[in-house]
C-alpha cells in the first residue's frame, strides 16, 4: 500500500472513527433475533430484524448512498461505478439471542480498555459498518471507479439465510463478492453445516419434569437447568462448582449448570452446560430407565465435539475434523407429566462424510434407546480457487496492511459467501490473537473485539476494494 492511501486511510479514521462506533451502536442497540411469531408485511423475520435494517439502510443513505428495501427481507446500497458488473460486501444485522451471563449490556457498546462489548460488535453489525465505512471512503475521493459496490444488508444470516434466497431469486449474483463475517486472512472454502434435532421417546410418570439449556442450534450452550423428582437419590452439590441446586419443593429439585457459550464453529472455546447436566443427573442416578438411557446418548454427543461418541468422526485436508454441537435443548410436553426431551445438534462436516451419513449413524443410535432424529437443514462444503485475481487481491490487501505473510484459509463457519457463485469471507477475526478473559466470543455473553482491529479492518477494506477495482472479476 503507497504512502499516500494510507495517510487518506489515517485521515478518515481520525476523522470519522466516533462516527463509525456511533454507527455499529445504533445497530447493537436493536435486539434483532429473528421472531416468527411476530412476522408481518414487511417485517418477514420480526420486528428486531425489521428495525435493525431500516437502521443500516438509513446508515448508507446519510453517507450518500442509494439505499433499497427489499419488502424487509434484505437490503442493499450501491456506489455506482462504470460498470453495471459489481463488487459485493454482504453483512448481517439480525443476530443470535443474547442469553444469560452478561457483565455489561447486551444491547449497547460498552467502550473499554480499547474493545467494544455488545451483542454484534463482532457477529456481524460491527464488522458490517467498519466495511461500509470503507466504501465510504471510496466514495468520498470521488473518482469513478471501475465496478458498482453492492453492499447487502442481510436480515436472516443467523437461522435459515431465507434473505439471500430471496435476493438471489430477483437479482444477479455479483462478479465477486465478500462478507466480513469470519476471518483474516481470507476464507476462500467453507465446512458443510448441517443440523437437526434428536428427540427421545414420550416418557409416561417422568421423573425429569422439565429439561433445558442454550439459545440457539449454532452456539455451545452456557446454562441449562432441569427439574427433577429426586426419588431416592437426594443431590449432591460437593465437587461441582458449576451446579446449583436452588430450592427443594417435596421431592423435586430445580438444578442449575453454569457453562461458557461459544460459537458451534468453535466448540473448543466453550463448554457445554448441556452436557455438565447431563453428567450430573448420570451421576446421581436422576431419572427413570429409559430416561437414563436417552441420557446417555446425550452422553455420547457431549463427551467429545468431534462427533467420536456418535461414531462419525471424520476429517480431511481442507477442513479438518468434524465438529458436533449441541446447542439447544428443551422439554416437549405431551400433557401434565408426559413428555420427551429434544436436543439440537449442529454439525460441521469435511468431504470425507455426507449429512445424509451424518443422519443415519446418529438415527441408528437414537433407535437403540427409543429416540428419533431429524435432519433439518444442510449446506454442502463449497470451495474457490485460492490463486484467482479476485481471492490475490484480498490477500495481497492482508498482507500488505498488516505486514505479514499468510495465506488463505477454510473454516467451520457458516456465512453467506457460501451462498453466492463466487465468494469468499474476510475478517475481522484473526484466531491467532487472543483477547483478555473478560472479552466473549461471538454468540457468547460480552461479545466483544478489538477497536484497533476494526481500525485495522477498515485499512484493509479500503486496499482491497482498490485493488479489485483493478482486478479482472
Amino acid at each position: 500500500m503507497n504512502d499516500e492511501l494510507q495517510r487518506e486511510i489515517d485521515a478518515y479514521i481520525d476523522a470519522h472513527w466516533e462516527e463509525v462506533v456511533a454507527d455499529i451502536d445504533a445497530l447493537v442497540q436493536v435486539d434483532s433475533v429473528e421472531d416468527p411469531g411476530a412476522a408481518a408485511d414487511g417485517a418477514p423475520y420480526g420486528p428486531g430484524p425489521r428495525e435493525a435494517l431500516d437502521r443500516a439502510l438509513a446508515i448508507a443513505e446519510r453517507m450518500g448512498l442509494e439505499p433499497h428495501d427489499c419488502e424487509g427481507r434484505i437490503g442493499f446500497a450501491d456506489l455506482p461505478g462504470e460498470s453495471d458488473a459489481q463488487i459485493g460486501i454482504i453483512g448481517h444485522v439480525d443476530v443470535v439471542p443474547a442469553g444469560p451471563g452478561w457483565h455489561y449490556p447486551a444491547h449497547e457498546v460498552t467502550r473499554k480498555d480499547g474493545y467494544l462489548i455488545g451483542r454484534g460488535v463482532l457477529d456481524d453489525k460491527g464488522p458490517l459498518m467498519v466495511a461500509l465505512h470503507a466504501v465510504k471512503f471510496w466514495k468520498d475521493r470521488g473518482a469513478k471507479l471501475p465496478y458498482t459496490v453492492r453492499v447487502l444488508f442481510g436480515a436472516n444470516e443467523e437461522t435459515n439465510m431465507k434473505d439471500v434466497a430471496y435476493y438471489r431469486e430477483r437479482f444477479d449474483d455479483p462478479a465477486f463478492l465478500f462478507t466480513p463475517d469470519s476471518q483474516f486472512p481470507v476464507g476462500y472454502g467453507e465446512a458443510g453445516i448441517c443440523s437437526g434435532t434428536l428427540k427421545s421417546d414420550v416418557f409416561y410418570g417422568a421423573s425429569i419434569i422439565d429439561f433445558e439449556g442454550g439459545q440457539a442450534v449454532n452456539a455451545v450452550a452456557a446454562q441449562a437447568h432441569a427439574i427433577v423428582r429426586q426419588g431416592k437419590y437426594p443431590f449432591d452439590e460437593d465437587d461441582h462448582d458449576y451446579v446449583s441446586v436452588e430450592e427443594y419443593r417435596g421431592d423435586i429439585a430445580d438444578i442449575k449448570v453454569t457453562g461458557k457459550g461459544a460459537h458451534a464453529a468453535e466448540p473448543e472455546l466453550g463448554v457445554n452446560a448441556i452436557g455438565l447436566l447431563v453428567d450430573y443427573l448420570l451421576e446421581n442416578e436422576a431419572g427413570s430407565v429409559a430416561e437414563r438411557a436417552f441420557l446417555g446418548l446425550l452422553q455420547k454427543l457431549h463427551g467429545a465435539t468431534d462427533g467420536s461418541g456418535l461414531g462419525i468422526a471424520c476429517s480431511d485436508e481442507h477442513f479438518g475434523a468434524l465438529t458436533a454441537v449441541g446447542g439447544k435443548a428443551y422439554f416437549e410436553k405431551v400433557n401434565f407429566n408426559q413428555g420427551r426431551i429434544c436436543q439440537t445438534i449442529d454439525f460441521r462436516y469435511p468431504t470425507t462424510i455426507t449429512s445424509a451419513e451424518i443422519g443415519q449413524r446418529v438415527n441408528e443410535l437414537a433407535a437403540e434407546v427409543g429416540a428419533t432424529f431429524t435432519m433439518e437443514h444442510d449446506k454442502e462444503p463449497f470451495l474457490m480457487q485460492p490463486d484467482s485475481p479476485a481471492v490475490r487481491a484480498l490477500l495481497d490487501a492482508y498482507n500488505e496492511v498488516t505486514g505479514e505473510d499468510r495465506s488463505g484459509v477454510t473454516s467451520k463457519g457458516g456465512t453467506y459467501a457460501r451462498m453466492f457463485t463466487t465468494g469468499v469471507s474476510f475478517g475481522v477475526e484473526k484466531p491467532w490473537e487472543t483477547d483478555p478473559d473478560w472479552v466473549g466470543t461471538m454468540h457468547g455473553p460480552d461479545e466483544g473485539v478489538s477497536e484497533n482491529a476494526l481500525k485495522q479492518a477498515f485499512a484493509i477494506y479500503v486496499c482491497a476494494l482498490g485493488k479489485l477495482m483493478s482486478a479482472e472479476l
